[in-house]
């Protein structure tokens, strides 16, 4: 017996933990020796011999791809939350972005890896395969949970709860009953932050004839200035017209595109409100966690407060770490149930 302790406190010695937030947009990455890192979720090629020699490595991951795009082919592995396409450029680009995970974790070379990532809520068992598979590369032991349950779990939030993550490629949702949620007590949209750059970039192209935007621009535009309601103030930006710079108001596009996530996360709710027991409702509607990137929105607890005031009183509020919250309540996760026990939340390998 004291054998087998002595093994398996030497095993933990050696026992590397993740939690992962493997989002669309950026990555969230902890682990159990205290690193945290964040990145953009991208991978850069160079173009041609001449990108190669500025860039000096065959690809780049992260901040730096975007930075230098001009000459760098960027490529985004993931889309709505998942990886793109199963073809094997595809999964050989997801596979460059899992090395660079791995390797902003710190790991060092005897380290047993043991990872808990985060995926859309209702990811296709094809989806959480794939991702696993690509895992089981670098990793000993993976497991793929839902990205609202992760952070209900890190906030201690699993009772009476409904957590709202707006990521870029999806709004997942989540009702939290006390146990480990099923596919019903879960939602995913697709309409998330991808898509109000988008709508934001149509909707400043329609209203300022010939100015020059793109997706990054509009994303810049939504990360600083995002509201729904009522603009405090008006939101004027620098954009280029003939290439030229212009000033202009875009306050009615940014309220537009942004208020666009809010009709299918109100119809949401309802569903997953409907779910609990009608004497636990009340509870649940003053227990309503918004999360992820979107949750920045400037108004968003308010404006969906007043939405659900039909149904009584309300209480929606926002995560403290928007950032970090999901991979927090994962790693929190992994350390509190051992690897040998992870089957039981969901697919797993090793």
């Amino acid at each position: 017996m004291a054998k087998k302790i002595e093994e398996e406190k030497e095993t933990a010695g050696k026992r590397l933990i993740l939690g992962v937030d493997l989002g669309t947009s950026r990555t969230a990455v902890m682990s159990s020796r205290g690193a945290k890192q964040l990145f953009r979720t991208v991978v850069g090629y160079p173009k041609d011999i001449i990108g190669l020699k500025l860039l000096g490595h065959p690809y780049v991951v992260g901040e730096d791809a975007l930075e230098k795009r001009s000459f760098l082919d960027v490529k985004h592995p993931l889309e709505d939350g998942v990886l793109r396409e199963f073809t094997e450029r595809d999964i050989e680009i997801a596979r460059h972005l899992m090395a660079h995970l791995v390797k902003v974790s710190k790991a060092r070379e005897e380290d047993e890896l043991c990872a808990i990532i985060g995926v859309p809520a209702r990811a296709s068992a094809a989806n959480k395969g794939a991702l696993l598979n690509l895992a089981k590369e670098v990793m000993s032991t993976a497991l793929v949970v839902s990205e609202p349950f992760m952070v209900a779990y890190g906030l201690g939030k699993l009772l009476n709860t409904i957590i709202i993550d707006i990521g870029a490629g999806t709004t997942d949702l989540c009702g939290l009953r006390g146990a480990v949620p099923d596919n019903e007590d879960q939602i995913t949209l697709t309409k998330a932050g991808n898509y109000v750059d988008e709508r934001l970039r149509a909707l400043i192209e329609e209203a300022h004839p010939g100015v020059q935007i793109n997706k990054y621009v509009a994303c810049d535009i939504k990360e600083q200035h995002a509201f729904v309601g009522e603009a405090k103030s008006p939101v004027e930006v620098e954009l280029r017209r003939d290439g030229r710079p212009a000033t202009v108001d875009v306050t009615a596009q940014v309220r537009t595109a942004c208020e666009s996530l809010v009709p299918d996360i109100l119809e949401s709710i309802e569903y997953l409100v409907r779910r609990f027991q009608p004497e636990d409702q009340p509870t649940v509607l003053k227990n309503i966690v918004l999360a992820g990137g979107g949750s920045r929105i400037k108004g968003l607890d308010t404006f969906l407060t007043d939405k659900l005031s039909v149904f009584g009183p309300v209480k929606v509020s926002c995560a403290p770490d928007p950032t970090f919250d999901g991979c927090n309540g994962a790693l929190k996760l992994a350390q509190e149930l051992p690897p040998q026990y992870w089957s039981e939340l969901g697919d797993k390998i090793g």
